[in-house]
């Protein structure tokens, strides 16, 4: 047995979700679970990370899969074919991996729950088992699309290696930028360095040197913390911090008038940002020197 109907009503009430907190979910609202023909069923098992309902289901395959933001000993190990998820223990034969093995064999989606900061989860879905490594304690997690009406939709398989592949591209993009918004937000005290907005929803990790450039870890000392706001006039060289924390407001914008919002931005020229707390998560000099220099030259 396949358990649609329990998944369709578990992707529901993600959708609500994530409509209401973002990408992101703290653990808070996940706890409650969902509703389903009367009964609240939980989305995952945070302890053992392989997850089925026994009162829900009937069928015998795994609902959800969920890693911590830790990624210690069961670290997933990211392939350009999906994600390698490590069983839970080392019998491949107890009940987790069994559920695990038939998500496998009955072509069912699941969750995956990736940990982005202590408290909060990406769900991705829909997440399908594709291959199942016994031997290694392992299977390969791969990201199929939900299609359809925004009321009616479903969750589709990719058979097309090439476009699977590019799905997974995609989906392990946002991961990386959620975990290093997950590293980032935290040691800026969860506000924009620069307004000092407290909007969760609203702030991004921007990275100093971009990640595909080679200065460009995903550490914290390479990251800033700005509103939506902030963040794209940064990426669009309007707005820069120099290396010693000062803001800089392009010359093109502080010659315009152009309304109330482009007062606020302008409001911030000469203004230093706030800093993390800890020196060690403080933004790295050498790294703002060379991404102030691309600002001054375009400014």
């Amino acid at each position: 047995m396949r358990d649609d109907d329990v998944r369709s009503s578990c992707f529901a009430a993600l959708d609500v979700l994530q409509a209401k907190w973002g990408p992101d979910l703290p653990y808070a609202a996940l706890v409650e679970g969902f509703s389903f023909r009367g009964r609240r069923v939980p989305f995952l098992n945070r302890s053992y990370g392989i997850y089925r309902s026994a009162e829900a289901q009937r069928g015998p395959a795994a609902l959800s899969v969920n890693s911590s933001y830790k990624q210690d000993r069961y670290r997933d190990e990211q392939t350009p074919d999906g994600v390698l998820y490590r069983y839970q223990g080392d019998d491949p034969d107890n009940h987790f991996n069994r559920w695990l093995r038939s998500a496998h064999l009955l072509d069912v989606p699941v969750v995956y729950f990736v940990g982005t900061r202590p408290g909060w989860y990406r769900p991705i879905y829909p997440t399908f088992v594709e291959r199942d490594f016994p031997r290694e304690l392992r299977v390969l997690l791969t990201f199929g699309k939900m299609r359809g009406p925004y009321d009616e939709r479903e969750p589709v398989h990719i058979p097309d290696e090439i476009e699977r592949r590019y799905v997974v591209r995609e989906v392990k993009q946002r991961l990386h930028q959620a975990q290093f918004r997950g590293a980032v937000l935290p040691a800026y005290r969860d506000r924009c360095a620069i307004c000092r907005l407290q909007e969760v929803r609203l702030l991004d990790a921007a990275h100093i040197v971009g990640d595909a450039e080679g200065e460009g870890d995903a550490v914290v000392s390479n990251g800033l913390s700005l509103c939506t706001i902030h963040h794209r006039a940064y990426d669009q060289d309007l707005v820069g911090v120099d290396p010693d924390f000062r803001v800089h407001v392009s010359h093109r914008l502080l010659d315009e008038e152009d309304g109330p919002m482009l007062e606020l931005l302008k409001g911030f020229h000469q203004a230093l940002i706030e800093v993390p707390r800890r020196p060690s998560l403080r933004p790295d000099r050498g790294r703002l020197e060379a991404r102030f220099a691309r600002f001054a030259a375009a400014a």
